[in-house]
């Protein structure tokens, strides 16, 4: 007996015959698909992923270090380190450059070849003496560690920090959009915009930098909304889109947020892979907490990229750990073909 594909995931099917991205009209009858033709565009994705993403049969791996955290003074309703929620971190200035250098080093020596240096706060529009000390940490990685690959995530940037980066060769810089833009005030924050964060992507991208620029899963936007977001980022043409699945904070104003849907999420990875045949999609935040068992299926829905170790105030799964994983990723997706 043959089986019956979908008439919206056989339409999407274009995607991985030609390469171009997915229209929107599809890309809203997918976000619809009934669970039982979820595997169905899951595969697809997974196809797709292997015929036109960078490294197809690779993942990127990604780690990061929270260089300064607490005190920021913007009210993201997410977040564990704004002072307008209550969660209980810990709460330092900026890291000294030997800190940098050996958590850098320590992941380097684990075949982790991207390693970003991220700070709470608005971020820095102008040169500032913590700024600067910045630009010597990232100095002493390319110094100390040739071939690491030096990436940041300092918030908000203005012309002359943007073009600083750019000279002392940041490999990748993260900034969020989160969800879709219409939506950014009433679920995000609402002591920034997030047109401050696109112009900072457009910034980077002016000054020769690839973005790292996605969002959260899970902080009550619905699939349209989603879309929307999906979409931004491609009229932004970043390179490297991370999705994260909202990890839940108490004293935060999401604390008590019931897990998003599975099959949604998987729908909304498979999707974005199909609007960015060609780009990284990496799962972030929630990938062992949030799905546990089911973040090998994640992996599979179209997801080429993956962040190891902590996530900045909530912890991850050891990096020895995501190795041996991704080898089974790679070894199973062969098999897939």
């Amino acid at each position: 007996m043959t089986a019956v594909i979908h008439p919206a995931v056989a339409d999407a099917y274009r995607v991985f015959d030609t390469g171009e991205p997915l229209e929107r009209q599809t890309a809203s009858r997918l976000a619809a698909l009934p669970g039982d033709a979820v595997l169905d565009l899951a595969s697809l994705a997974h196809k797709v992923r292997l015929r036109y993403a960078p490294d197809a049969r690779s993942v990127h791996a990604c780690s990061i270090m929270n260089a300064k955290s607490g005190e920021c003074g913007e009210n993201c309703r997410f977040c564990a380190q704004s002072r307008h929620n209550s969660a209980t971190i810990e709460v330092y200035s900026l890291a000294d450059e030997e800190a940098v250098l050996r958590q850098a080093a320590e992941t380097f020596a684990q075949g982790i070849e991207h390693f970003g240096i991220v700070t709470s706060g608005y971020g820095y529009l102008k040169m500032t003496p913590e700024f600067l000390r910045i630009l010597g940490m990232i100095d002493l990685l390319h110094r100390e560690l040739p071939g690491l690959n030096v990436c940041a995530s300092i918030g908000v940037l203005g012309e002359e920090t943007a073009a600083a980066l750019a000279a002392h060769g940041i490999a990748h810089y993260n900034i969020n959009i989160q969800v879709a833009p219409s939506r950014y005030g009433a679920l995000i924050s609402d002591t920034h915009t997030v047109d401050e964060r696109i112009e900072t992507v457009r910034l980077l991208r002016r000054h020769g930098i690839p973005v790292c620029c996605g969002g959260i899963l899970g902080v009550g936007e619905s699939m349209a909304e989603r879309l929307e977001m999906i979409y931004v980022l491609a009229e932004l043409d970043v390179s490297v889109i991370p999705l994260n699945v909202l990890v839940p904070i108490e004293g935060t104003p999401l604390e008590g947020s019931r897990t998003a849907d599975l099959a949604d999420i998987v729908k909304t990875f498979a999707i974005c892979r199909l609007v960015h045949p060609g780009k990284i999609i990496k799962f972030a935040a929630g990938r062992e907490s949030v799905m546990k068992d089911f973040q090998g299926l994640l992996m599979l829905s179209g997801a080429n990229g993956l962040l190891t170790g902590g996530y900045l105030t909530t912890r991850g799964r050891d990096t020895a750990s995501d190795r041996a994983f991704i080898d089974q990723l790679a070894q199973f997706g062969r098999e897939l073909q």
